[in-house]
């Protein structure tokens, strides 16, 4: 399939249009591996334009070469049709070419004025002219329709704020060209709402921005053009009004969602409670700032699906279910018998786990191995002074690197050298290991490609098939309701609804988060 097969005659017609950006038959090899081959891209002036394609398909390859930290070994890059080779991002930067990545650079101990100038400081008599350099950046903030005091400290705004001074330093320096790195990964509904608002505004002015998501539906909200890569090769380039989801994701995998299309007959609401007594049940768990009074009851064999936007108390309420938190009030009671987790231990010795949405800081240790990563619960569960036989390791991490589908398929491969998806496999690995009753899930698929979120809601019904009990948190609300038996609500660190998944849509679970419906739960309490 060739890039001219996969243009419609619409992308075509912008051909006429020079781009401010064209890369051709770019080519990138680190030692013996082929990481670009061949590939291109064509910005053009005012438009979103998504780049698209699977964990280590080569995105931020690409990017690294557009921006100057990778130097190419084949191609050309032309920006406004003159042929450039960036030896670093700062020549790239000084081409007009800028990037946001997902991890906010800046320092939050100053003030938005000066994270928005730094190096690059108004001066006057020696000395920086503060005056000036927080008109600039008021000047740069109002443009762009960004209502942020400029002389407030950085640090004390949310990641969204951030994200938007973030962008706001990077049109400063009169960026044609902005690169936005997975910027919605931590932002609720109404951040990337604003974020949508600021990016709209630089494309009416002509800025080309590349988008960077695995977030599907915000692809087809924002972007104009997409990019589509697969195994370091392009597949084509179209425009977002002639594809549909379904035919993006048949190109950026190589082949049908099958496993999804199973998931959706497979999983339906179910009468767990007939089963028998909970494995767990939390009443009236609370912690001040944190979560008002909380019930749960969770069953064998079923997946409950908490649905939120981001603040709603979705990880707080994860966090003291596993003790890594200790709740003010409220009990819980674990097959029947009250418990107080004072600790994450604590929790492994009771048979629950929880995989943590902050994979960087609270689940890979990235200069260990595979194996190392893996095994780390199961160790600690029994203790330091007992370690785990070398026959009994290899069998494990082999058994559930081959279960899996971990790559590469190398115990000693480097956690920081697998993609975002693999690590969080072994993620699951390591919890799966310590064979809970109780799995706790936070944002397992957040940041990884379409075939490894398949491999990972097949793996969460596997389970719950076989009788373990999942608590699965996501901010994808399609994925909640294609994975969960039963649905619990919550808004401002509070539940606010809980019922079986019988017929339940994205937009019946919109209007319960906005509080435009009553639940079923709520029409009871107020009879």
């Amino acid at each position: 399939m060739t890039q001219m097969d996969l243009q419609p005659p619409d992308v075509a017609a912008q051909s006429a249009t020079t781009p401010v950006i064209e890369m051709q038959d770019v080519s990138i090899t680190f030692g013996a591996v082929r990481a670009l081959s061949g590939v291109g891209l064509r910005l053009l002036p005012g438009e979103v334009h998504a780049l698209m394609g699977e964990n280590g398909a080569g995105k931020s390859t690409l990017i690294k070469a557009l921006t100057g930290v990778y130097t190419i070994d084949e191609g050309t890059i032309r920006v406004a049709g003159e042929e450039h080779h960036f030896s670093s991002p700062a020549a790239a930067q000084a081409a007009g070419i800028s990037t946001v990545y997902q991890e906010v650079n800046l320092v939050p101990n100053l003030t938005v004025a000066e994270n928005m100038l730094l190096g690059r400081e108004p001066r006057r008599l020696g000395g920086i002219h503060v005056r000036a350099m927080n008109r600039r950046a008021r000047e740069t903030l109002d443009r762009l329709g960004i209502d942020v005091d400029p002389t407030s400290t950085l640090g004390e705004h949310p990641i969204a704020v951030q994200q938007l001074v973030a962008i706001a330093r990077a049109v400063d320096v009169d960026a044609r060209v902005l690169i936005l790195d997975e910027p919605t990964s931590s932002l609720d509904a109404d951040e990337v709402a604003k974020l949508f608002t600021v990016m709209r505004t630089l494309r009416d002015q002509g800025t080309a921005i590349v988008f960077v998501s695995h977030f599907l539906d915000q692809v087809y909200e924002i972007a104009d053009r997409m990019t589509i890569l697969r195994n370091g090769r392009l597949v084509g380039e179209r425009t977002v009004a002639s594809t549909t989801q379904l035919e993006l994701v048949q190109l950026m995998i190589g082949r049908e969602l099958e496993v999804l299309e199973r998931l959706d007959r497979e999983v339906a609401a179910t009468d767990a409670r007939a089963g028998g007594a909970p494995v767990m049940k939390a009443l009236g768990v609370s912690r001040k700032g944190s979560l008002e009074a909380f019930d749960l009851e969770l069953y064998d064999g079923e997946v409950v699906g908490i649905a939120g936007l981001l603040g709603s108390g979705r990880t707080e309420l994860a966090r003291l279910l596993f003790g890594a938190d200790t709740a003010d009030h409220g009990e819980l009671q674990i097959r029947s018998e009250r418990r107080r987790l004072r600790s994450p231990r604590h929790a492994i010795d009771r048979k629950i786990a929880f995989s943590s949405e902050n994979r960087r800081a609270e689940g890979v240790i990235e200069d260990l191995t595979v194996a190392d990563n893996m095994l780390l619960a199961l160790q600690a569960s029994r203790g330091w002074l007992r370690p785990i036989p070398t026959g009994t390791r290899h069998r494990l991490v082999a058994e559930y690197i081959e279960t899996l589908d971990i790559r590469p398929p190398d115990p000693q491969a480097l956690m920081r050298n697998l993609s975002g998806g693999n690590q969080q496999k072994v993620l699951l690995a390591r919890w799966l290991l310590t064979q809970p009753e109780v799995l706790i899930l936070d944002e397992p698929t957040r940041g990884i490609d379409i075939g490894a979120k398949a491999q990972i809601q097949q793996l969460v019904a596997d389970l719950a098939r076989r009788g373990m009990s999942v608590v699965f948190i996501s901010a994808e609300l399609e994925e909640v309701l294609r994975l969960s038996d039963r649905l619990v609500v919550m808004r401002d660190r509070r539940k606010i609804a809980e019922r079986p998944n019988d017929d339940v849509s994205v937009s019946d679970l919109l209007e319960i988060i906005a509080g435009e419906a009553t639940s079923p739960q709520e029409e009871e309490s107020r009879a």
